[in-house]
């Protein structure tokens, strides 16, 4: 990643889901809207250097996530007030509360590892990483 803050991080994200046409430009303010909602709440930095924002959308039929790797760490302003390497933002379509709460639990069961972590940290790049995670994800 190369924000180096917390909004700029998430910012980047959608950005990123937008230009890969995981998620569309026209529903771009709304979702961060939402996720600015969220992060308001509570932080989305549950320790470990994991954050997890999220939000419901009307723009999408299914969960629809991005991971994002800092190497100096962000403020996420985490439980642990610890720098947070790992971000994975995800998105469910509004209504699937279930899904939301199943989609959380799995990437936090995930991360919570830190031998992935490690194994995420040290990976080259791009499709390492998305080996580790999608290895990661048929277990999880």
């Amino acid at each position: 990643m190369d924000a180096t803050e917390h909004w700029p991080a998430i910012v980047e994200l959608v950005d990123r889901l937008i230009t890969v046409g995981a998620y569309p430009d026209s529903g771009r303010e709304a979702i961060l809207a939402s996720l600015h909602d969220r992060e308001e709440q509570r932080s989305t930095g549950i320790g470990g250097g994991i954050a997890i924002p999220h939000a419901f959308s009307d723009d999408i039929e299914e969960v629809t996530a991005i991971f994002g790797r800092s190497a100096a760490g962000i403020d996420f302003g985490a439980l642990d007030n610890a720098p947070v390497h790992y971000v994975v933002l995800f998105l469910v379509p509004r209504e699937q509360y279930t899904l939301h709460l199943k989609t959380l639990a799995a990437i936090a069961k995930i991360l919570n590892s830190a031998g992935v972590r490690t194994q995420l940290a040290d990976a080259a790049g791009e499709p390492e990483i998305l080996d580790i995670l999608s290895l990661k994800a048929t277990r999880a």
